[in-house]
């Protein structure tokens, strides 16, 4: 009977942790779990970046920007960031996460043939992801220790420059997943029960550029919404006398979002620019589970949309040498009453430094990037309520990329 009654409780942790497995890892910033930094030149603008868009992870930020680029450039960059996260409980105890570096690469690739009107683009980033362990000894500890994702994404583009001061793109993403999520059980001394899937899923990213003077800018950039479809293995321990392990799939939508933005450049030297970045979380209502013991099941995430609010600005400092500087407002989309600590989602105010050079053939940029939250509580929690309590965050990040023009 003991082990009739373990086994369906069991059951039950397959369903929530299966739909813990692949929102599990959280991001460097707010707006659900994106990682919206992917090159130091962006990054130390505060990410505005979408109006200038004018090196190769343009890909990324705008594709259309790539018509800026003469011959072939290659980019390739690595960006490492730290969670920093704390947690006090009500009664006091306090637990940080683990807050280790973790390396994000980036590789672009751009070719304009010469008097073309045509650019082609190749970028490899990783626009989802990263990783966070709150340990075994959190007041949570039964709702998530640990998870880790890697969403990588393939992006080949085209971007047409229509007249000379007018340009648009388009291009597919091919995006694969994987994730890899654990848990205590709180049936047996040391137990814990471990997630592992991986996935694929497809979509488009498109772009527009437009330039009507020399000192006015203008950029929309545009991401299709995509669906992953996670298939894996839930493992649980020891075993015996728990249950070994359980095939687990779950489907995951992942939002649209659009970014728009302005720069002036008042002479040369300088260059100013707002962008506002809005990301659809209000599709994602539910992740349906499947294959439970239970049959088809459903988790909670009830999201809400929101924005990131950023501004930059660059200064030309001669012989190709400029500095930039950058802040920008990111809103969380977690609900208190569908919070998650393993994705500690909170708004952020991120600041942003940079330098770098710019050369006949090379070109390179180092960037350093802070977010600070002085504490989200949470206290209205329907879904994990041993996760009430106060989240604090203080995240760095420094990005390194280099471009080789030929």
């Amino acid at each position: 009977m003991k082990s009739i009654i373990i086994h369906k409780r069991n059951a039950g942790f397959h369903v929530l942790l299966a739909a813990s497995l692949v929102f599990g890892p959280v991001a460097a910033d707010a707006v659900g779990f994106r990682l919206p930094n992917q090159d130091p030149d962006a990054i130390a603008r505060g990410n505005a970046f979408v109006a200038t868009a004018d090196n190769p992870s343009a890909i990324y930020y705008n594709p259309a920007g790539i018509t800026q680029l003469e011959g072939q450039n290659i980019r390739a960059g690595m960006y490492l960031v730290s969670g920093g996260y704390d947690f006090t409980s009500p009664s006091g105890q306090t637990v940080r996460a683990n807050s280790d570096f973790q390396p994000v690469p980036q590789l672009y690739y751009v070719f304009s043939p010469e008097d073309f009107p045509l650019s082609f683009g190749l970028g490899c980033y990783a626009p989802y992801g990263l990783a966070l362990d709150w340990g075994q000894n959190s007041p949570f500890s039964t709702e998530a220790e640990k998870g880790s994702l890697t969403y990588l994404t393939i992006n080949p583009v085209v971007a047409w420059k229509v007249l000379p001061t007018l340009s648009i793109a388009i291009g597919p993403t091919l995006n694969y997943s994987s994730a890899d999520f654990q848990r205590g059980i709180g049936l047996l001394p040391g137990d814990q029960f471990r997630l592992k899937g991986e996935g694929w899923d497809y979509g488009f990213n498109a772009g527009l550029r437009w330039q009507p003077h020399e000192k006015w800018a203008f950029g929309v950039s545009y991401r299709s919404p995509t669906t992953v479809d996670y298939r894996g293995t839930a493992a649980t321990t020891p075993s015996p006398p728990l249950p070994a392990s359980v095939s687990t799939s779950a489907s995951i939508h992942f939002p649209q979002f659009v970014v728009g933005g302005v720069s002036f450049r008042p002479t040369e030297d300088w260059n100013f620019e707002f962008d506002l970045d809005w990301a659809d979380w209000d599709s994602v209502k539910q992740i349906p589970i499947e294959n439970t013991a239970f049959g088809p099941q459903a988790l909670t995430l009830n999201y809400r949309s929101s924005f990131m609010y950023e501004f930059g600005v660059t200064r030309q400092l001669g012989k190709g040498f400029f500095a930039s500087l950058g802040y920008f407002y990111s809103e969380n989309s977690s609900p208190n009453h569908d919070f998650n600590p393993i994705i500690p989602d909170a708004d952020l105010h991120l600041g942003s430094i940079g330098f770098g050079h710019k050369g006949k053939h090379w070109d390179w940029t180092l960037a350093y990037q802070f977010g600070y939250n002085p504490g989200r509580e949470v206290t209205n929690d329907q879904s994990s309520p041993l996760a009430n309590g106060t989240y604090h965050v203080l995240n760095q990040a420094f990005n390194i990329a280099a471009t080789f023009k030929f």
